[in-house]
């Protein structure tokens, strides 16, 4: 009894012992298919995440491209607006140039046809201030006809402009101007009983010229209506010598009491 007990335990254990073997055997089978038929699922993802990653490293990288190239795109951007108000404001300044060119050249026009007018005007004031010498009180005569033939020199020279030759006569006509307002002492050779002699000249503006010589002792006037010098008696040698002085400055300014010859 005992005997078929213990076979009969003997025989259940068998069971389990077989169907685990079974089982084991079915699992490792169903694994080895299982993992064949993984293997290649996870090599496929594997290379998946692979190109993904080398995708994503080409997004960065064409993403740091684009940035840059949008930096560059701000920065061109903000030269073109600048060089538009640049060209803006040269274009202002080359039209303001274009009108001052016209005007420059308008005004060059103008001077030729002046230049034509004031030639003719120097020839004449010239001429004018000519006879003007001549019949003028006779002080630093040579002088002031030397003037007058450098002025006519001067007009007959190409290489003088029109500007400086109007320059001079006008500064001729300033001098004898200035001739006027002005007291002028100065030594020079004057006839004393037909022979020339140094003498002592004396201008009081253009109102009066006198001579005297170094002894005093003759002295005369410029007699305007008769174009020729008129003798002065003694008693008018103290006032001219004084107004010699004045002069030259060796006296200190006073009135002069000096006689005078007026024209008719």
């Amino acid at each position: 009894m005992k005997k078929n007990l213990v076979a009969k335990k003997a025989g259940e254990r068998k069971v389990p012992s077989m169907l685990l073997a079974t089982v084991l055997a079915a699992g490792t089978l169903s694994y080895s298919v299982f993992a064949d038929t993984l293997e290649p699922v996870v090599e496929k993802s594997s290379a998946i995440n692979q190109s993904a990653a080398q995708s994503q490293v080409k997004i960065d990288r064409l993403a740091e491209q684009i940035d840059s190239k949008l930096q560059q795109f701000k920065t061109v951007n903000k030269e073109t607006d600048g060089l538009q108000v640049y060209n803006k404001q040269m274009q202002k300044q080359i039209e303001n140039q274009l009108l001052e060119m016209q005007r420059l050249n308008d005004s060059v026009d103008k001077v030729s046809i002046i230049e034509r007018q004031i030639t003719p005007l120097m020839l004449r004031m010239i001429a004018g201030l000519e006879e003007f010498i001549n019949i003028d009180l006779p002080f630093q005569k040579q002088d002031r006809l030397e003037r007058v033939e450098k002025l006519k020199s001067t007009m007959d020279r190409a290489d003088v402009s029109v500007a400086e030759k109007f320059r001079q006569v006008l500064e001729a006509y300033q001098i004898e101007l200035d001739y006027g307002r002005t007291l002028k002492a100065y030594q020079g050779m004057h006839k004393l009983n037909d022979v020339d002699q140094p003498v002592n000249f004396l201008r009081v503006g253009r109102v009066a010229f006198y001579y005297q010589s170094p002894d005093k002792k003759s002295q005369g006037i410029w007699n305007i209506e008769a174009n020729q010098w008129q003798e002065l008696g003694a008693q008018y040698s103290t006032r001219i010598a004084n107004g010699i002085k004045m002069a030259r400055e060796q006296m200190a300014p006073d009135m002069l009491n000096l006689p005078m010859i007026s024209a008719k």
